[in-house]
């Protein structure tokens, strides 16, 4: 399954998340919320391709 394909969540729905799970730590991440937060940025990035393929 390619990322673009398992986008389900829009890019703000993801940014919304990222900027939570930044919030929530302080500024700091630990390693565990480091990987979550690397994942997440892998699904922001195939939503905005995604988003940007709908709108041309």
């Amino acid at each position: 399954m390619s990322p673009t394909s398992a986008s389900v969540r829009s890019a703000a729905a993801v940014n919304a998340e990222i900027r939570a799970l930044w919030a929530q730590a302080g500024g700091q991440l630990s390693t565990a919320e480091a990987e979550r937060y690397q994942r997440l940025l892998l699904e922001w990035a195939a939503a905005v391709r995604e988003e940007r393929t709908e709108a041309a």
